[in-house]
């Protein structure tokens, strides 16, 4: 759970210096393919009902309020000996708690860090996505491995 908090404090502190940095949507090359831009996202990933009218950002911080506890409950049932699992779900917690601070806060998630390739662009995101898509990879892998070994999740 330290770690958690950890993913959220760095989480803000990115975008505090992104806010107070850089100029909304005015990118800044760091290397090819990758700029820093700041960017506001009403909606979910990849701008999902990002022109929704407003009823999305309550929508998505019961959504994230309802996923962050579960998480949280999914944590101190798990066994310690699940490492990845564990890992997975901490990381997700972490990422869904950054972003709920921004809805909260701004009522629309801070993003800064846009790929592109050429013409092709990912869309911007920030430390709390990251963490989120990689406790996914992780919390798979862990679910995977307890189908092999089941005592490492109770339940």
């Amino acid at each position: 759970m330290l770690f958690a908090g950890a993913i959220v404090l760095s989480d803000q502190l990115t975008k505090a210096a992104a806010v107070k940095w850089l100029t909304y949507q005015q990118a800044v090359p760091v290397l090819p393919g990758f700029n820093l831009t700041l960017m506001h996202n009403p909606g979910a990933a990849f701008s999902f009902l990002a022109d929704a009218g407003g009823w999305q950002r309550w929508f998505f911080i019961g959504l994230a309020g309802i996923v962050s506890t579960y998480l949280t409950y999914l944590i101190r049932l798990s066994e310690p000996s699940a490492r990845v699992y564990r890992a997975g779900l901490v990381l997700i917690l972490g990422g869904a708690v950054g972003n709920l601070i921004d809805r909260l806060r701004f009522g629309y998630v801070i993003d800064f860090v846009e790929l592109y390739y050429r013409a092709w662009s990912w869309p911007a995101f920030n430390l709390a996505d990251s963490a989120i898509t990689l406790g996914a990879g992780f919390f798979l892998l862990g679910t995977l491995r307890s189908a092999e070994a089941p005592d490492a999740v109770k339940g």
